[in-house]
């Protein structure tokens, strides 16, 4: 057994459980796959999928396999990676999602830097769900991101907490401080951020404990285009507080509150359970869990 039998068992499970699709991605052969699923089988003395007809299905065992091949190939691409860029050992490569990007990273960065300034730092800001196909993949160390990852493969540790703020446009119906019944809420008109972003993940959430529900007239990954939408008077958003300080300290939209409702979320450092961290890595993590007590908290004004 070899960890090139591993990668083939997995492409075959990430190909719906076809040897086809398999040997099309690895560029092998259609036989010299089903070779290996056999050898894989014999030298374990299980059955890792049914045949049923010209269809595979994967069996418990399969399952078993498939936990442990995916951290053991993991593992394998990282000690890869780490040996042939050896001379290249200070990168770290972190991503974050769209609103901790734009608001935190940089002076995360800054600040981690003046602490090892021979260390790099490559840095990937992108909707949640892309970061953790990454991590998975291996081309990120780790992410900050704005909710809990949905893979088991990966584990998420809060290090932070933040609130979501309701913005109306400043010359509409309501006013600075108001409050809103969720019926007069639910009634408005939403501009949202995109499906699989943590902000929109929070907002659906919150929505969903309170029996509520409403179907967006905008979905953007840009925060400063919807908060421009507000300003024309198109509906109202739910943001990140820290994030639209700027307009409202200019008047340029107003924040309510809503009865019963509070958009709290948390933010959370993920990466895969079986990825070394290397001396870098946890020094990185360490400054982003100890930032709020050593450094100001950033301040984004936003350029509208």
């Amino acid at each position: 057994m070899t960890i090139r039998h591993l990668k083939i068992f997995l492409a075959v499970c990430d190909g719906g459980c076809n040897t086809t699709r398999a040997a099309e991605a690895l560029t092998m052969a259609q036989p010299a796959v089903s070779l290996a699923l056999k050898e894989l089988e014999q030298y374990y003395g299980v059955v890792l999928f049914d045949r049923v007809g010209r269809h595979l299905q994967i069996t418990a065992a399969g399952k078993r396999l498939w936990e442990y091949a995916s951290h053991i190939t993991s593992l394998f691409d990282d000690m890869e990676k780490g040996m042939r860029d050896w001379d290249t050992f200070g990168i770290l490569r972190v991503g974050a999602s769209i609103t901790i990007g734009s608001q935190f990273l940089p002076n995360y960065v800054k600040a981690f830097y003046a602490r090892h300034p021979g260390t790099e730092i490559r840095a990937v800001i992108e909707p949640s769900d892309r970061l953790e196909a990454q991590i998975l993949s291996s081309d990120l160390d780790l992410a900050l991101m704005e909710g809990m990852s949905h893979s088991p493969s990966l584990e998420s540790e809060e290090y932070m907490e933040d609130h979501l703020v309701v913005i109306c446009p400043a010359r509409g119906r309501f006013v600075q401080g108001q409050t809103l019944t969720q019926e007069e809420f639910r009634s408005q008109k939403f501009l949202l951020r995109e499906p699989g972003s943590g902000t929109r993940e929070t907002f659906q959430r919150v929505m969903e404990e309170a029996g509520l529900s409403v179907e967006p007239i905008w979905e953007a990954m840009s925060t400063t285009a919807l908060v421009n939408a507000v300003i024309n008077g198109l509906g109202i958003t739910v943001l990140p507080h820290r994030m639209v300080l700027g307009p409202l300290s200019k008047g340029l939209v107003v924040s309510v509150r809503v009865e019963g409702l509070e958009f709290r979320r948390k933010y959370y450092i993920v990466r895969h359970r079986a990825k070394y961290l290397t001396a870098s890595a946890r020094a990185f993590l360490d400054l982003c869990r100890s930032y709020e007590m050593d450094y100001p908290m950033p301040r984004y004004s936003g350029l509208f």
